[in-house]
């Protein structure tokens, strides 16, 4: 009986800390930069600032985004201009 323990909490102790790791990797990739949040809270919109408080930061974010035409990077995307027929 005492090998099984031997052998078993180690093994559970290191899928632990893989799947532990696997979660640290997702959320390093989802975190959210201070300048991103400094300038949101300088030009959000009234819509902006309600998903913020009902949706949190991730939400609130993403709509001052698409609201500035701007992709994860925080550039304005160019649109190319209309050819008049």
């Amino acid at each position: 009986m005492t090998y099984w323990f031997v052998i078993l909490i180690p093994l559970v102790i290191m899928l632990f800390a893989l799947g532990m790791e696997r979660v640290e990797a997702r959320l390093k990739n989802l975190t959210i930069r201070e300048n991103e949040v400094e300038e949101f809270l300088e030009q959000a919109q009234p819509e902006e600032v309600r998903a913020l408080a009902g949706y949190g930061i991730g939400r609130a974010l993403e709509l001052f985004r698409l609201r500035r035409g701007g992709g994860r990077s925080g550039r304005p995307r160019t649109r190319a201009p209309r050819s008049r027929v």
